[in-house]
């Protein structure tokens, strides 16, 4: 009894082995006959990832009932491989959480997005399946390569990272520079009451005595000379209309008879401009103003209530006791004439400039001084010597940091950077600091200092249409990019499917880069374009030999790559 009991149950074990071995090899064979749709067709990397999802049709009587399936995506390439998150699939009789397939109907397998972090060897890669399968507490494992099945993609389109080498865009701080100043002196001249004439005593004021002494260094020095000579005569608004009209212009007469001769003395030739204000109620508010006076608002009422000259000068000495201090704090100091002389003052030339001993440059000079030079090194040059000389300043810093990110020394760069925020937190400071930040792929960092750096300008605005690029918000991007034509604006617009309006940037960039024409390619191959892409890509691998190799491998060109022409400039 207990060897038939024995016997039916190793009968029982075997035909359950072969059962359950049946129902794995059939599910192996079926495998083959699952349709895997991938989105997108061809992977792409955006944000430094490379998202997919697949939709796989199970046909009828494929999948076993008690089989359930983990199913994981992985995207080979060479020396390497990429596993992205696994689902389970499973049989209407098996027991797990899974997907379920009908064995009589079929069915549809979801896989939803999911993403692995993006590397350039993805560029040139297949994405498989591995299937494992498990009936019971048999399983095998086995890829759709091993299966001799397609890819179910090949590549990654990775245009979303052709930013340009330095993607951020760095701010010079602007020079004050000033080739030829102008500068103006006033002397003045005070005269008694109801006088005109010019007292020898007023002849020796130290301003005076001073405005002669320019009149003449303008005049003799090579790079000054006299603008304009000006003089002025007013009459206090005391007393009648006419008495001060005559006054005043008596006082004009003078003032410039006084003039011509100390001119004529220096042998200066000039022309003197004169004119007379009879009532000087623009100087007598303005006295009054800066004066202690204890009346001073009651007294500028009045002038605000009344224009007529006779009716204010009236209501002004109805202030019996105001009017006193007037006559005698206010009004005697505008009794005068004044002198003004303009000078102009030639600046250096631009050749100058450039020859001369840096530490013989002013500041301004020292930075306008680098506009002058194309040579990298010289324009450091021009800011070292303002360094030296002007340690306080934070735009030589930051214009050498400038600098020193064209040649590619982003740490060097960023040390002058912070030096210039040391002194000062100007706005294109923070914004090149943003940018390093930018360089060193350290975005929330680089968001910071460009929310800092209001009124940096365009080149902001460039700056958060990167960080948007980068962020993957390519919408975003493009109304920071409005009026740029940057390769950085076309790439914007070549992600968006807008391939037209990267052209028409492109076109507009005067910049004679490699990335401008491969930009310029990828967009007319993605319109189907193949002359025009093909002439572009030309033009891109002769202004940089990398697009050669790079477009080797680039999916954007896929439908190229067979093309003997394609070959031939890649090659």
């Amino acid at each position: 009894m207990k060897q038939t009991r024995l016997q039916i149950f190793g009968t029982l074990g075997l035909a359950l082995l072969i059962s359950s071995c049946s129902g794995l090899e059939k599910m192996k064979e079926g495998a083959k006959q699952i349709q895997y749709k991938v989105d997108p067709e061809v992977l792409e990397a955006h944000q430094g990832k490379v998202a997919m999802s697949f939709t796989a049709n199970v046909p009828a009587k494929m999948w076993d009932k008690k089989t359930v399936a983990e199913i994981t995506p992985i995207l080979t390439y060479e020396g390497g491989q990429d596993v992205y998150p696994s689902i389970n699939v499973q049989g209407e009789a098996a027991q797990s959480n899974g997907q379920t397939i009908s064995f009589t109907n079929g069915g549809q397998i979801k896989y939803p997005k999911q993403e692995i972090d993006f590397k350039d060897a993805q560029r040139v890669s297949d994405l498989i399946v591995r299937i494992k399968f498990t009936r019971g507490s048999k399983s095998f494992e086995i890829t759709s390569k091993e299966l001799q099945m397609p890819p179910l993609a090949k590549g990654v389109i990775a245009t979303s990272t052709l930013l340009g080498d330095q993607p951020g865009l760095s701010a010079a701080s602007k020079d004050k520079f000033v080739r030829d100043n102008v500068e103006e002196k006033v002397a003045e001249i005070v005269y008694l009451i109801n006088q005109a004439e010019v007292r020898n005593g007023q002849l020796k004021k130290e301003d005076v005595v001073a405005i002669n002494k320019y009149i003449k260094e303008l005049n003799d020095a090579e790079k000054k000379s006299i603008k304009s000579i000006a003089v002025s005569a007013y009459a206090s608004p005391d007393g009648s209309t006419d008495i001060n009209t005559k006054l005043s212009e008596k006082r004009e007469n003078s003032a410039t008879k006084y003039l011509e001769k100390s001119l004529k003395k220096a042998k200066v030739e000039a022309q003197i401009e004169a004119n007379a204000t009879p009532e000087d109620w623009d100087g007598f508010k303005k006295a009054v103003e800066t004066s202690d006076i204890q009346d001073k608002d009651l007294i500028i009422r009045v002038l605000s209530l009344y224009s007529d000259p006779d009716v204010r000068e009236k209501e002004i000495k109805n202030l019996s006791a105001v009017y006193k201090v007037l006559a005698k704090e206010i009004l005697p100091g505008l009794r005068r004439s004044t002198i003004t002389v303009t000078g102009e003052l030639k600046g250096k030339t631009d050749e100058e400039i450039k020859t001369a001993s840096k530490d013989s440059l002013t500041l301004e000079e020292l930075l306008f001084g680098t506009t002058l030079e194309t040579d990298l090194d010289k324009q450091v040059a021009f800011y070292d010597a303002a360094i030296k000389n002007y340690p306080n300043d934070y735009r030589a810093f930051n214009n050498k940091g400038v600098v020193l990110y064209k040649k590619g020394d982003v740490n060097a760069a960023k040390a002058e950077f912070e030096k210039a925020e040391a002194i000062s937190a100007a706005p294109e400071v923070e914004n090149n600091l943003g940018v390093i930040a930018l360089a060193n792929n350290d975005i929330n960092a680089a968001k910071e200092y460009f929310g800092k750096a209001a009124g940096t300008g365009p080149a902001l605005d460039e700056n958060l249409g990167v960080t948007a690029l980068f962020e993957g918000d390519y919408e975003k991007a493009e109304s920071y990019f409005t009026n740029s034509t940057s390769c950085n604006a076309a790439l914007c617009k070549i992600l968006l499917d807008k391939f037209d309006a990267a052209i028409a940037a492109l076109n507009a960039n005067n910049e004679e880069t490699g990335l401008k024409y491969y930009l310029k390619a990828i967009a007319f191959a993605n319109k189907s374009e193949k002359d025009s892409a093909l002439e572009n890509l030309n033009k891109a691998a002769k202004l940089d030999a990398k697009w050669k190799t790079y477009a080797k491998t680039d999916m954007e060109f896929y439908a190229y790559f067979n093309d003997s022409n394609f070959k031939t400039i890649v090659e």
